[in-house]
């Protein structure tokens, strides 16, 4: 539950400083990444402090070396955090992220499935939702991209801005 929190708040506290005068962060794009980049900043420090043995135990039995995924994906996650900040390649560490959390999703199931103190469905249902959320929010942000450059413009940046420049930057007239 807590990165979900995380990536509403980032979110949002993105979207406000927005609108009170933050140009860089006016466009949505620019707050899910911020969002997101919270979110997978906590995450991938889990991967490493605090949580590391339980996402060990989450990985299916089928997969080998489960310290190695978990060390794998923990480094991905942070590595995505640094593309999600720097704007030419936020739609590629977001898309990324975005696969690699589909990829990984078959160990919230098994986690879910394999404790006996709780039902599967107490556990299964609300992170199959919580991932959704998940994918969904890291997917925008190559879709915008996309549509952004479909209309003519290839940044994230609202009208007005210079095509080519990271997302979110605006040139001023």
């Amino acid at each position: 539950m807590e990165p979900l929190m995380v990536l509403i708040g980032g979110t949002l506290a993105g979207l406000v400083a927005g609108r009170t005068g933050v140009r860089r962060l006016r466009p949505w794009p620019v707050a899910v990444r911020g969002g997101l980049a919270a979110m997978f900043t906590l995450t991938g420090i889990a991967h490493f402090v605090g949580m590391r043995q339980e996402m060990i135990e989450m990985v299916p039995p089928a997969l080998p070396a489960p310290e190695f995924l978990v060390t794998a994906t923990g480094v991905l996650e942070l590595a995505g955090v640094a593309g999600l900040l720097w704007g030419r390649s936020a739609p590629w560490a977001a898309g990324g992220l975005g696969l690699m959390m589909v990829g990984m999703f078959p160990a919230n199931v098994h986690w879910a499935l394999s404790r006996p103190d709780l039902p599967w469905g107490d556990q299964l249902v609300p992170r199959t939702v919580m991932q959704v959320i998940f994918v969904g929010a890291a997917l925008s942000v190559p879709a915008h991209r996309v549509r952004a450059a479909r209309r003519g413009r290839t940044s994230g940046a609202p009208a007005g801005a210079t095509s080519g420049r990271a997302p979110g930057l605006v040139r001023q007239a």
